[in-house]
């Protein structure tokens, strides 16, 4: 009796059991067709995506005959109405190639480009040199040390010129540091036009003032310079000496830059001048008054 019980109750168990397996595979067998069902869809439609892109029409003609008007600019750079750059200046950096204002951050990186650039490095090595053959400087000695020394200290204080003449105080006092080239006129105006930008910046609305900046961005530097140079420098004459020179260099500095793409033009390197060089807006007026 107990074995039929034992018995009609593992035969009743045994169908149950088969039962439930057959709703486990059948629910495995849902999800995986459900599963590839997805990813058969997920491929047409990736499939039908890049079939829609090869259907695709071209691009608009004014669009690409606007590409092949700015291609043949840069072919031709004297078809805009600078026309003398197809690249950013790296020995000039400070060369406007906009109209628009600088913001902060771009008068800071143009405050390191201009403390690495060319003329910055060079000026101080023949500084450094003239002041070596002079004996000025005497603090730092002679040979290979003391060369090394007045070269560090020169370019430490046109550093620091740059900090506060091309970062510092035009971020300060919304003004643009940048040399707007004249380009036009005979050698009088582009010359008088260099000389006067010592003393007169644009501001960042286009208008001009003062050049606040690079007057009072050299008397900071070299005053800096006394924490720094031998004791017998540290006076208020050899300050105020230095800051002459430095104004003057300055000076001389924005001829070259005026006349900086007109040299390679000449020399037919035009790719080593920065591209979209921007005039200055508000150019001295000609001797009488007149254009």
């Amino acid at each position: 009796m107990a074995r039929r019980e034992k018995y009609g109750k593992n035969g009743r168990d045994k169908p149950e059991r088969a039962r439930d397996k057959m709703r486990s595979m059948t629910v495995r067998t849902q999800l995986l067709l459900a599963s590839a069902a997805i990813v058969l869809a997920c491929c047409g439609a990736k499939a039908q995506e890049n079939t829609d892109k090869s259907n695709l029409p071209d691009a608009p003609k004014a669009q690409q005959n606007q590409d092949t008007t700015v291609q043949n600019q840069q072919k031709n750079p004297l078809s805009n109405p600078i026309g003398l750059i197809a690249r950013k200046s790296y020995v000039y950096p400070d060369l406007a190639t906009s109209s628009g204002p600088l913001s902060s951050m771009e008068k800071f990186e143009l405050f390191v480009s201009k403390t690495v650039a060319a003329p910055q490095i060079l000026s101080s090595a023949a500084a450094a040199g003239i002041s070596e053959a002079r004996g000025t400087l005497s603090g730092y000695g002679q040979g290979g040390e003391g060369f090394g020394k007045r070269f560090g200290a020169f370019w430490a204080t046109g550093a620091s010129s740059q900090f506060f003449g091309t970062f510092v105080l035009p971020a300060a006092l919304h003004e643009d540091p940048r040399f707007f080239v004249r380009l036009n006129g005979g050698w009088k105006d582009r010359v008088g036009h260099a000389l006067r930008r010592v003393v007169v910046i644009r501001t960042d609305g286009g208008a001009e003032r003062f050049n606040l900046p690079g007057i009072l961005g050299p008397l900071l530097a070299e005053s800096l310079a006394n924490t720094y140079l031998p004791d017998n420098e540290r006076t208020a004459s050899k300050t105020f000496q230095r800051y002459g020179i430095r104004i003057g260099f300055g000076a001389a500095n924005n001829l070259l830059k005026e006349y900086w793409p007109s040299i390679f033009k000449s020399l037919k390197l035009n790719k080593v001048v920065p591209p979209g060089l921007q005039p200055d807006p508000n150019p001295p007026p000609p001797p009488g008054g007149r254009d």
